[in-house]
């Protein structure tokens, strides 16, 4: 199986290796099953000192200009025939299941925005999909484009340890939110582990870690409508 390549197009292109040094997509990137490319956006701009501008129209901030932007997908893309990607706080929800469905890609090629934004004729002529982390801005897309390929690059065969645990992840073939999870000692300053986990009558092990998990996510649909 051809390892999944993910190029990051972004002005801070350092900030990825450390974050993907360890773990388990750090272990992914060596034993080959994936491989990770951070491109300076800087390397594509006629003047590596100016890759915004300010907007048409007036307004606060910078824009992102489009030429540098441009240039450096067209570079991805002789390398990486995946979709492109824009991370932005309005783009489509980020899901198990849309992560699922980016780890059948060949690659993905991620772009990082910065400031106000990029140039719309980015999106207009280049993205395929644009994604969000979330209803919330941060200061770049660099954190959100570390969650997608962290998202991502674990569902790959191999790069997760024990396979077995992708089928027990929240949000996996429509758990919602998982079940709480407990190890040694089975008491710890007052706190108990539940019986029902020590008694080794697995039936009831599941049938609670079953209706634990709907307990959580009626937590957490009443936690989302209160925020409506």
């Amino acid at each position: 199986m051809p390892a999944l390549r993910f190029d990051l197009i972004s002005i801070f292109p350092e900030v990825f290796e450390p974050v993907f040094r360890a773990g388990v997509v750090g272990r992914g990137l060596r034993s080959g099953l994936l491989t990770l490319h951070a491109h300076d956006l800087r390397a594509f701009a006629a003047d590596p000192r100016q890759v915004d501008d300010a907007p048409f129209g007036g307004g606060p901030g910078m824009v992102m200009k489009p030429e540098p932007i441009f240039a450096a997908v067209q570079e991805a893309r002789r390398h990486n025939a995946g979709p492109v990607v824009l991370m932005e706080p309005w783009g489509e929800p980020l899901t198990q299941a849309l992560a699922a469905e980016l780890a059948e890609e060949p690659g993905l090629v991620i772009v990082c925005g910065r400031y106000e934004g990029v140039d719309d004729r980015v999106r207009q002529a280049l993205a395929d999909r644009e994604i969000s982390i979330g209803d919330y801005v941060l200061s770049g897309g660099e954190i959100p484009a570390m969650v997608l390929v962290d998202a991502v690059a674990r569902l790959l065969p191999g790069v997760v340890g024990d396979q077995a645990s992708l089928a027990q992840d929240a949000f996996t073939a429509g758990e919602a939110s998982g079940y709480p999870q407990f190890t040694r000692p089975a008491e710890w300053r007052g706190l108990r582990v539940p019986d029902v986990l020590l008694s080794g009558d697995h039936g009831a092990i599941e049938r609670w870690r079953q209706s634990q998990s709907r307990r959580r996510d009626a937590r957490r649909r009443t936690v989302t409508e209160k925020l409506r």
